[in-house]
């Protein structure tokens, strides 16, 4: 799903900025920054933690931190007078919650932590082949001939 963030955000941020071609260039360097922004933890989950912990469970993948960022800047753009800068803050808010949204796919993001630690997605692909980039490449059961996904289903992850 990783190469999708980029494309999708180009997209969703040339749709929110369409009319407003002033502020084209900046509006894009924003969305697609904020395109990619949740895997920043990338970083972290391979340098660090040497991948003991799925990189979706750090606060990058939290859609309320996120929210709470967004509401704080927000905050400090209105009382420093900047309002004619809020239109980056919901285009940033956005490309995150479209790279959430993603990643759902198939994925797990924990969408109401730290309520809930439920996960959800909408297709699980077993963890079957090194390296992992070619589970979600052979995920589909062809011997069926209807291309199902195999040991996957819809709904929410465990």
């Amino acid at each position: 799903m990783f190469i999708a963030h980029l494309p999708a955000g180009y997209l969703l941020t040339r749709g929110i900025v369409r009319k407003r071609e002033t502020i084209w260039r900046p509006a894009l360097a924003v969305g697609l920054i904020f395109s990619l922004a949740p895997d920043l933890d990338l970083f972290y989950f391979y340098l660090v933690d040497g991948r003991r912990t799925p990189h979706h469970d750090y606060w990058t993948h939290a859609p309320l931190f996120w929210l709470a960022a967004a509401a704080l800047t927000v905050l400090a753009l209105s009382l420093a007078g900047k309002r004619q800068y809020l239109i980056f803050v919901g285009i940033a808010f956005a490309n995150v919650l479209l790279h959430l949204f993603l990643n759902s796919i198939a994925a797990d993001i924990r969408w109401l932590y730290p309520f809930s630690d439920i996960r959800f997605n909408l297709v699980e692909i077993p963890a079957r082949y090194q390296p992992w980039y070619l589970n979600f490449i052979l995920h589909l059961d062809l011997r069926s001939g209807d291309g199902d996904l195999r040991g996957g289903g819809v709904g929410l992850g465990e």
